[in-house]
């Protein structure tokens, strides 16, 4: 079974003193993982698939800035958790970044309901995105939170497609207010069709 079909355990957790031994290494292997797992999305988004490995770095990465010991663990693993691709699905992080805030919460202000326009496309399928439970991230006023999690749950049939070599995958922003697409690169496609179990 790929380590992504399986949920990160409190035994998988090391100490901050162990994780300080090997925290630059990891986090440099995270940077060449994200240029497999990243896209841009028009002009604003950065959406980065997800994996055992990116959520378990993050845990760590926590417990060790914010040093809560044994009690933030349990809240870590259920925080993060979710994100670990089932064998069935492929996560994402999705990221607004406007690095002026008075621009970022214009855009953000117009953009209620984007997490409800999302979807991948490729061989006749869409899979339409199911945004994370954890807390609503469109506000009633019509604003949108910057950061959203998303699942894209598969068939039999859509994991098949998806895993054929050379097949043509894009990710797509439907909303009126940030309409844009991007075909993933084959490596992406490839790498992603090794988190089906």
């Amino acid at each position: 079974m790929p380590r992504e079909a399986r949920k990160i355990t409190r035994d998988d957790i090391i100490s901050n003193d162990d994780y300080k031994l090997i925290r630059a290494e990891k986090r440099a292997e995270n940077v060449v993982r994200k240029r497999k797992r990243q896209i841009a999305v028009g002009p604003y988004v950065t959406v980065t698939f997800e994996c055992w490995d990116s959520m378990w770095l993050q845990i760590q990465d926590m417990l060790y800035i914010e040093k809560g010991g044994e009690a933030q663990i349990e809240d870590e693993l259920r925080a993060y958790n979710p994100m670990v691709p089932n064998g069935r699905e492929l996560t994402c992080t999705l990221m607004f970044e406007i690095d002026d805030k008075a621009r970022r919460e214009k855009l953000l202000g117009a953009l209620g309901g984007v997490e409800d326009t999302i979807a991948l496309e490729f061989s006749g399928h869409r899979i339409k995105a199911m945004p994370e439970g954890d807390v609503e991230r469109s506000k009633p006023g019509g604003k949108t939170s910057s950061v959203h999690f998303l699942h894209f749950p598969f068939t039999d049939e859509q994991i098949k497609a998806f895993k054929e070599p050379g097949t043509r995958v894009t990710f797509v922003i439907g909303h009126e207010g940030y309409s844009h697409m991007a075909v993933l690169p084959e490596e992406t496609r490839a790498t992603l069709a090794e988190d089906f179990a």
